[in-house]
């Protein structure tokens, strides 16, 4: 006998998470057939509240795991242990994660562990290099292999799990719902405060900069700050934003390297809703993060990658994007390149955005129904579908 409703559990612990879960759990609140609860491990609690509070995010169960220093061992024995009680209480039919996080791989352990189907949205990313990036590409492969239903947001991360042996018709492109949050949260009307506007009035061209990754601390960001400062010599016309992480390794180089100089804006970490709004607004992105590289084509903006490899290739395949590394004269050059030559610019800044058009939820939560038996499966995410229809 088909139960009246399908309880979904939807685990997530950081902000990337909470951001990319939150127009999953909206489709699945407005759903008839499904209840849905929701359970925060808050493996970062500031960050992960500020997101909570710019999508109302209420989770029925809040694990609050995050301790100051502790480390990636601490942290699973909390994650694991936390929601077994929640899963023995609630029983749900499905248990969704996201991503790549300690939470990600620990939620679907604990899952599996009480013999409860998973959904893994943001399936298939790879960069086939066990530390890089670290933990992450060895947390979403071991996900992989405990998930039963796999969201992949393009045709490329599909065909990484369909070489590994997962059944197609587990596999379900989506698109990624980063978009679908980006486009929600620019709905929402916001002011960038006057500290936050002084760049774009005192500057014609703002580089956006976010540096966390862990590969990267040390010299390599030290290159890609000196890169920065060649840069700035070169275009007085340009300034940099850049809110700074808080790892102290991090801000250790920013202050030996960047503290002081003219055109550089320095800044605590943003809120999402003031920093969306600030890359809106910037000429280009430098990164090294992974949904910035998903985020940067729906607004236009070329996006440089700081890494050597990166598990979503999509956005260089069609032009949204370019991997550069942290060499100082490869970053000062492709930086260069894009301030000088306005049709490489405009050739990066036109192309098609491969990582959604804004429905990701919808298709997940659809595909969820029809694991159930509740309905027809998704038509598939096609950039070239969403490119014809006039929203590229």
């Amino acid at each position: 006998m088909k139960k009246e409703k399908v309880k979904v559990l939807s685990i997530f612990g950081t902000r990337p998470e909470a951001i990319k879960m939150a127009p999953v759990i909206r489709e699945l609140a407005s759903c008839s057939a499904i209840e849905n609860r929701v359970a925060a491990t808050a493996q970062h609690r500031e960050m992960l509240d500020q997101v909570m509070d710019t999508f109302n995010l209420k989770p029925d169960y809040d694990l609050g795991v995050m301790r100051p220093g502790q480390d990636l061992f601490e942290l699973t024995a909390a994650v694991l242990t936390g929601l077994k009680g929640i899963l023995e209480e609630e029983r749900p039919d499905l248990v969704l994660v996201q991503g790549d996080t300690t939470t990600t791989f620990a939620g679907a352990l604990a899952a599996f562990y009480c013999r409860i189907p998973v959904g893994h949205v943001e399936a298939g990313l790879r960069t086939y290099q066990k530390y890089a990036p670290y933990p992450e590409e060895s947390n979403r492969t071991l996900t992989t292999r405990l998930a039963d239903l796999h969201f992949a947001p393009t045709d490329r991360s599909r065909d990484a799990l369909l070489k590994e042996g997962i059944e197609g018709n587990h596999i379900y492109v989506t698109g990624n719902p980063v978009i679908d949050a980006l486009y929600q949260a620019l709905e929402q009307p916001y002011q960038l405060d006057p500290e936050l506007m002084l760049p774009f009035s005192e500057n014609k061209r703002v580089i956006l900069l976010t540096t966390h990754r862990r590969e990267n601390l040390g010299a390599p960001l030290r290159d890609v700050y000196l890169a920065l400062g060649d840069v700035l010599s070169a275009h007085p016309e340009a300034g940099v934003v850049f809110p700074v992480h808080k790892n102290p390794v991090v801000r250790r180089e920013v202050n030996s390297v960047l503290r002081g100089v003219e055109r550089v804006y320095l800044t605590e970490p943003l809120d999402y809703l003031p920093f969306i709004n600030v890359m809106k607004r910037s000429y280009l992105v430098l990164t090294d993060s992974g949904g910035i590289q998903e985020e940067a084509p729906a607004l236009g903006k070329p996006a440089l990658v700081l890494r050597q490899v990166t598990e979503r290739p999509e956005a260089a395949a069609f032009g949204t994007a370019l991997l550069i590394g942290t060499d100082r004269r490869k970053v000062a050059h492709e930086v260069n390149r894009l301030l000088a030559d306005e049709d490489a610019y405009r050739r990066m800044a036109n192309a098609v955005n491969p990582y959604g058009d804004g429905l990701a939820g919808g298709r997940i939560v659809q595909a969820i129904n029809s694991y159930f038996g509740r309905g027809p499966a998704p038509a598939d995410f096609s950039p070239a579908a969403y490119r014809v229809a006039g929203r590229g």
